[in-house]
């Protein structure tokens, strides 16, 4: 089987040593993607804001690889602070309104940055 490597241009990937995602048969498995927006280098501010930038991200990414939002068969939402539960389930809700994966939130202390509020992993199926 072809391993495919994908990346967003994100600086981190590079420096980090990790693609944003890898394409290994079926499946494509996405990091974990936070709502910069790599071109620019800018974070949009709250969860919900975050996690709408994180979406058009992976969405990007699935379709590089052949996938679709369709093929998600497993998802993780990591939140920083509580409050923000609410606004990103509501994003990831209407993002996945017809897929519904499994899917997991989880509260962390916090992520690499202070600025982010909100990570987003998925593995996909291609097809």
């Amino acid at each position: 089987m072809n391993r495919r490597l994908i990346s967003s241009g994100s600086p981190f990937e590079r420096d980090y040593g990790y693609s944003r995602a890898v394409v290994d048969g079926d499946f494509v498995y996405v990091s974990g993607t936070t709502g910069y927006d790599y071109a620019a280098m800018t974070m949009p501010e709250g969860g919900g804001a975050q996690a709408e930038a994180c979406w058009r991200t992976i969405r990007d990414v699935l379709a590089e690889a052949g996938a679709g939002l369709a093929g998600i068969v497993r998802a993780t939402y990591y939140v920083t602070d509580r409050a923000d539960a609410d606004a990103v389930l509501a994003v990831c809700g209407r993002v996945l309104a017809d897929v519904r994966p499994a899917a997991t939130i989880v509260v962390v202390a916090g992520l690499l940055r202070a600025e982010m509020r909100v990570e987003i992993e998925v593995t996909a199926r291609i097809g």
